[in-house]
């Protein structure tokens, strides 16, 4: 059986985050330009240098910061939303490896476009720096953004398990307060059994049967996982109480290898949905109808089907608002195996519900 896997996606930005961006880079790009402007370096107007003149802040740090944005948004759509179905390692050694040849690719179209323009910039062993500097503040930028979606990452995984916590107590709560009905009623039902006259065998056998369900239900609810085959001889106990009631009126047939009686499966995960072929598939019928149970083996999954020859259903989407035991069931798959219940119309007339573990 399969379980569903999970990749980390990267995280889009919305408004205020982008937001946060353009002021991230706009902070950057003024505090290079103040540096420039203490250290007497950069583009001066008049002899003078204008740390507040627009111009100057365009050519000196802005124009420059501005590529970088461009750059990143090209380094986060190879190296991560390329990525994104990948493991967050890989990410970050993609954006390693991107970082050296988009700082140099940045850095000969500024100086292009600076020496097209005619305006002056680093020279020599000194334009290095225009490499080095851009580098170092990529990996700074990506280094904050692989921090900052672990953090939320992490504060969702938090909120998660606080929910899980809460619904696995509530669970336990809710299981401790139900124990109580199955074991006295199992422990009556025996006392009846025994109870019925030697005459009267079928009753005691319906009884004994009756029994059996709930004895099940009693142990099965302490477990994640059962055989099979003990499933299935639940389902056959609680199928021949049903054709008591309905006697020629209800047909079954268990399509199943025995070679799969050992997997293991949900328990209580197939009565809900046979309760419910027979409550509003087959019971509206007078002259009844047929039940098939279909269990294989394909492509390393287990394959389910419960078809009924009832009077099915036109809307389906309403089907999981008749009970609890179906829509719970539903919920069970989705959790556990990130499966769903298919309902399909069955041929003549009738309801398949599919499913896969």
């Amino acid at each position: 059986m399969t379980s569903p896997s999970s990749r980390q996606e990267p995280l889009l930005p919305n408004r205020a985050e982008a937001a946060a961006i353009f002021l991230f880079y706009f902070f950057f790009a003024l505090l290079y330009h103040v540096v420039l402007w203490y250290n007497g370096l950069g583009l001066a107007r008049d002899g003078k240098w204008g740390w507040l003149d627009p111009e100057l802040f365009w050519w000196a740090s802005g124009m420059q910061y501005l590529f970088l944005l461009v750059g990143s948004v090209f380094i986060w759509l190879s190296g991560i939303h390329w990525l994104r179905r990948r493991q967050q390692w890989l990410q970050m050694l993609a954006v390693f490896l991107l970082i050296p040849g988009v700082a140099y690719a940045l850095r000969q179209c500024r100086y292009a476009i600076i020496d097209y323009l005619g305006h002056s910039r680093l020279r020599g062993e000194g334009a290095v720096w225009d490499i080095y500097i851009p580098g170092m503040f990529l990996l700074f930028q990506f280094g904050c953004y692989f921090a900052y979606t672990n953090f939320r990452e992490n504060e969702r995984k938090l909120k998660l398990e606080g929910e899980l916590r809460q619904a696995a107590l509530k669970s336990e709560l809710a299981a401790i307060k139900a124990q109580l009905n199955p074991h006295f009623l199992h422990n009556v039902f025996n006392t009846i059994s025994a109870s019925v006259p030697p005459e009267q065998e079928q009753t005691r056998h319906l009884v004994s049967q009756l029994a059996d369900l709930f004895r099940y239900q009693l142990s099965a609810s302490k477990l994640e996982l059962v055989p099979l085959g003990d499933e299935l001889a639940f389902v056959k106990n609680y199928l021949a109480l049903e054709k008591s009631r309905f006697e020629e009126r209800l047909a079954v047939e268990l399509l199943v290898d025995d070679a799969l009686l050992s997997w293991k499966v949900p328990p209580m995960i197939l009565q809900p949905i046979v309760e419910n072929s027979i409550r509003h598939g087959l019971s509206p019928l007078i002259e009844g109808g047929k039940i098939t149970i279909s269990i294989f083996e394909e492509a390393g999954k287990l394959r389910f089907s419960v078809a009924d020859t009832g009077v099915g259903i036109k809307d389906k989407s309403v089907i999981f608002g008749r009970g609890l035991g179906l829509t719970n069931t539903r919920l069970r798959l989705q959790k556990m195996y990130n499966t769903q219940l298919e309902l399909h119309d069955y041929q003549p007339r009738g309801l398949e519900v599919k499913f896969a573990l």
